[in-house]
């Protein structure tokens, strides 16, 4: 893990971010403490549609009106 002062990360942020991309943390510091940590993100969109298929339902009641008693819970 290589530590940077804001200062030299602010001018070397493109290849700070390169070095994110290619696996490696980089700690940025502030007077000598790190503040924040430039990390690598998780490649790929691990969501898409369907996947909760037949695990959720909706009544088909679902969009009609309360009446007053259901309606008072609410309140």
């Amino acid at each position: 893990m290589t530590v940077y002062n804001i200062a030299e990360a602010k001018a070397q942020l493109s290849a700070l971010v390169a070095r994110a991309e290619a696996g490696e943390s980089v700690v940025i510091a502030r007077a000598h403490r790190p503040r924040a940590v430039l990390v690598p993100v998780a490649s790929g969109d691990t969501r898409s549609f369907g996947q909760l298929e037949g695990l959720i339902s909706v009544s088909d009641d679902f969009g009609a009106p309360m009446d007053e008693s259901e309606a008072a819970l609410w309140e």
